[in-house]
């Protein structure tokens, strides 16, 4: 008698790209999905790229744990994510994510133009990821002129917070903060990551 596992092992690589294809497609079609992902080599890493229905979702740097990321996902936005491969639907979204970072770290793109699900920040941390989107490539604002622009001038270090905890790093860019006497406090993704991506901006 043949066992699931025997018959799994039996599948060459090809036939489960189909069948994981089909599985994408379904889920898809029926939205069943709360989440969908994919990976993203970059020249700081690999990145994890997370999109629901409504938006990109999560942008996660390899030193975070792409397996932890995930975890997370699934205890805020529900345990139905799926790799996605394909195109259309959610995995499109995940696409012109992979096509538009691809481009911004070509220095070709200036600007991201994707639909954003921001549900995973609320409150003071959301406003000021709404002013981070304003700050221009190849400019740096201070936390202090982010608390001011956001509304809360003395609240420096619940920016800084609202800046740890960004769920889309790069493409909400709190790279382009930077502590008063312009040294480059912290980023989720290590300082040589900051340091990378603010060379790449002024080399524009």
């Amino acid at each position: 008698m043949t066992t699931a596992m025997e018959t799994l092992e039996n599948v060459d690589s090809a036939q489960l790209e189909r069948l994981h294809r089909l599985l994408e497609d379904s889920a898809a079609r029926d939205g069943l999905l709360d989440a969908a992902y994919r990976t993203l080599d970059t020249p700081i890493g690999n990145l994890l790229i997370a999109a629901t229905d409504r938006g990109v979702v999560r942008v996660a740097f390899a030193s975070e744990g792409h397996d932890a990321v995930l975890d997370a996902l699934a205890t805020r936005l529900g345990s139905r994510i799926l790799r996605m491969t394909s195109t259309g639907g959610v995995g499109g979204e995940l696409d012109a994510a992979a096509r538009e970072l691809d481009e911004y770290f070509a220095g070709h793109r200036t600007a991201f133009d994707l639909p954003l699900d921001l549900s995973l920040s609320t409150g003071f941390r959301r406003t000021v990821l709404g002013h981070l989107r304003e700050i221009a490539y190849g400019s740096t604002e201070s936390y202090a002129q982010v608390a001011e622009a956001a509304g809360s001038p003395r609240a420096v270090r619940a920016v800084g917070s609202a800046c740890a905890t960004n769920p889309l790093p790069v493409i909400v860019p709190c790279h382009r903060v930077l502590r008063s006497d312009g040294s480059l406090g912290g980023y989720l993704g290590g300082l040589e990551a900051k340091r990378a991506l603010l060379a790449l901006e002024a080399a524009a």
